[in-house]
């Protein structure tokens, strides 16, 4: 009896303890999905574009995302719209990519234990799991024409009226959905052109989870009706290629743009119809310009080649955009790939639409061009100064003499540049003899013509000093003591001479451009403009 009612008593504690273990590992569920299992997400783009800032924020927040939990970051091409398909745009991913120094670890490229990791490679998958969902009576045949659903929706707009089921959907009415399968099959068979829909559930309600936006219901008859997911053509449609994809792939978590939030319901609906457990949702904030609207080439460049061409630094490009729509670390602004990937959480996310302001990444740029050192700068700014025609004619390479004089003038520009562009642009006057501008500018204020030549036929004197001076600090001692004596105020001097030496009033720093032009042309200069205002 005894050994009975410690059997008993053993069972039950064992089941006790079964459930203990049940219970707590669903309340920390989210944190075992985040901590345990191995992580992979995907950047899923299709390539009928140039990519753009809103694209790599994605990409960039899956990368990091990624790299912080320990998990494997895809690439996946989903070429399924073949009509706007490019091959240049593929080029343009792997370059973009490439530029900005973030690695995949499965892809197209590189391939990886899920490949092939390109839509247009796999329809057979496609077609093999839609035929499923008509076994499991999920889907179905439908031999509508393009003009009778065109018609459809036409006349649905011109009504306003409500679509299937009650629902404000303009799209499909369903017609084929009651036809018998045998007899669908028998048409099919016969050659007639067909595609394959999904069964959307009537009358219920789909569920999920996102882990920025929280619990989100959506009615089915809000859910776009019936849609499409193998075309006659024999490609799928995005949705089902990407539902599939995601499940074979083995995606754990979705991390895509607030757009997509409506296609989610679709999804979740389509995952269910398999018999698949989900990946986790996180849809990102928007990304919006200034005016709060949508980011759009009404607010300057949007794709990474314009960035480019304007001479944003990928450094820059990266600090910025991860932190348009989210935190990492109060009193810090600056940080490298490895560091956002370190302090990046789905739980520094916010819920609100990010702002791109041009100015602030500008900023960043201007940032990361002083921390380069002078031989960096030199590097990546001479493929442009060649292209400018710096160095002679448009694309002509400099020689030995110009490319040290090139390296040396970098000091000059690296403090205030904003762009790797202006660099080139701003050494000009070292490299080729200038054009002297209108008398004015060579003006300090409240001074005639006559008084300002005065002034630097005996400000003449300091100009081989100033060349021959061995820092900026010994040509400025130079200068301020001839002031001093003269009575003469100090950028009073400064201004003629600066014009005469680069042609403008605004220019890189004058002690050094003095010092690296040298004594004899920066005379040469200086007689030139004395003879302009005499």
């Amino acid at each position: 009896m005894a050994g009975g009612l410690f059997f008993i008593s053993a069972f039950c504690g064992h089941i006790f303890l079964v459930f203990l273990v049940f219970w707590i590992f669903q309340l920390n569920r989210q944190y075992y999905i985040l901590n345990y299992m191995i992580v992979r997400d995907r950047y899923a783009p299709s390539p009928t574009g140039l990519q753009h800032i809103g694209g790599v924020r994605t990409a960039l927040f899956n990368y990091l995302f990624a790299r912080s939990m320990g998990g494997k970051f895809l690439l996946r091409l989903e070429d399924t719209d073949r009509t706007r398909f490019d091959q240049s745009f593929v080029e343009n991913l792997y370059d973009t990519f490439n530029w900005l120094g973030m690695k995949w670890d499965e892809g197209p490229d590189i391939g990886g234990p899920a490949a092939p990791y390109i839509q247009s490679e796999r329809t057979e998958t496609y077609k093999k799991y839609a035929l499923e969902l008509i076994e499991k009576d999920k889907a179905y045949l439908c031999f509508c024409s393009a003009e009778r659903i065109d018609k459809i929706r036409q006349e649905r707009e011109a009504a306003h009226s409500k679509g299937p089921s009650g629902s404000h959907a303009t799209g499909y009415d369903r017609f084929c959905r009651s036809i018998p399968r045998e007899e669908a099959e028998k048409r099919a068979a016969a050659g007639e052109a067909h595609t394959i829909r999904l069964k959307i559930p009537l009358g219920e309600t789909t569920r999920f989870t996102d882990h920025l936006l929280g619990d989100i219901e959506w009615k089915n008859d809000d859910v776009n009706p019936d849609p499409v997911l193998l075309k006659s053509d024999g490609f799928p449609t995005y949705h089902l290629a990407n539902v599939v994809d995601d499940h074979l792939m083995e995606i754990t978590h979705v991390l895509r743009a607030q757009e997509w939030l409506s296609s989610t319901p679709l999804h979740v609906i389509m995952y269910q119809a398999f018999g698949w457990e989900h990946p986790e949702f996180c849809h990102l904030p928007m990304v919006n310009g200034l005016d709060g609207k949508k980011l759009s080439k009404r607010h300057g460049a949007t794709s990474i080649d314009e960035f480019r061409r304007q001479g944003y630094l990928p450094e820059a490009l990266i600090n910025y955009v991860a932190l348009v729509g989210a935190s990492y670390e109060e009193g810090k602004d600056i940080y490298t790939l490895e560091e956002l990937a370190e302090r990046f959480s789905l739980d520094k996310l916010s819920k609100a639409s990010g702002i791109f302001d041009y100015k602030k990444l500008e900023w960043y740029n201007g940032q990361y061009i002083r921390m380069k050192s002078d031989d960096e700068l030199a590097f990546l700014t001479l493929p442009l100064a060649v292209e400018a025609g710096l160095f002679g004619s448009r694309g002509s390479e400099p020689n030995p003499e110009q490319k040290k004089i090139y390296l040396l003038a970098m000091p000059l520009v690296k403090e205030r540049a904003v762009f790797l562009k202006e660099i080139p642009e701003k050494l000009t006057f070292l490299f080729r003899e200038i054009e002297l501008p209108p008398v004015e500018e060579f003006f300090p204020k409240k001074m005639s013509r006559e008084e300002t030549a005065g002034l630097l036929i005996k400000g003449r004197d300091l100009i081989a000093p100033m060349a021959l001076a061995a820092s900026d600090a010994e040509a400025e001692d130079c200068i301020k003591a001839w002031a001093e004596k003269e009575g003469v105020k100090l950028g009073d001097i400064m201004m003629p001479i600066r014009v005469a030496i680069t042609g403008a009033r605004v220019s890189p720093p004058l002690f050094g451009s003095l010092r690296i032009l040298g004594a004899e042309k920066s005379l040469a200069r200086t007689d030139k403009a004395i003879a302009l205002l005499s």
